[in-house]
């Protein structure tokens, strides 16, 4: 994580610019901030990240949080290299898709209700899923 913050300024300092929090922050890939989830790490921050989910339901802990974000980045990473997302054997399934959307709300809400509405509004994905179950 170190190495994360550390190569984060270097890029903003090779950019001109002046090295704040907020820039260093937004330099941080979605593994270093999935990995304040992983054991080690979620102690050294005294448990802190699980206060960016202040709706999540009680049970919700490190472990069951740190099992969502990676099965996201996991998923996210299969796109990002054009990896196949929707077939199980020789068929169409969308149903790991889908469970990654439902995932991908419940974190939203846990952060702020308000986000999933306007999330949704801009959600196309389960009328491509439509489509592409008529092909």
């Amino acid at each position: 994580m170190r190495n994360s913050v550390q190569k984060a300024e270097n890029t903003i300092i090779a950019k001109g610019a002046v090295v704040t929090s907020g820039k260093v922050i937004a330099e941080q890939t979605f593994g270093f901030w999935t990995s304040l989830f992983e054991n080690h790490h979620f102690r050294l921050v005294g448990g802190a990240p699980l206060n960016s989910f202040p709706l999540k339901p009680a049970a919700v802990n490190r472990s069951v949080m740190a099992t969502k974000l990676n099965e996201i980045r996991l998923f996210r990473n299969r796109v990002y290299h054009n990896e196949p997302i929707c077939f199980l054997n020789n068929r169409i399934d969308f149903a790991h898709v889908q469970r990654i959307i439902q995932t991908i709300y419940d974190l939203l809400s846990w952060i702020e209700p308000n986000l999933v509405t306007y999330v949704n509004y801009f959600d196309n994905i389960n009328s491509k899923i439509a489509a592409g179950m008529t092909l």
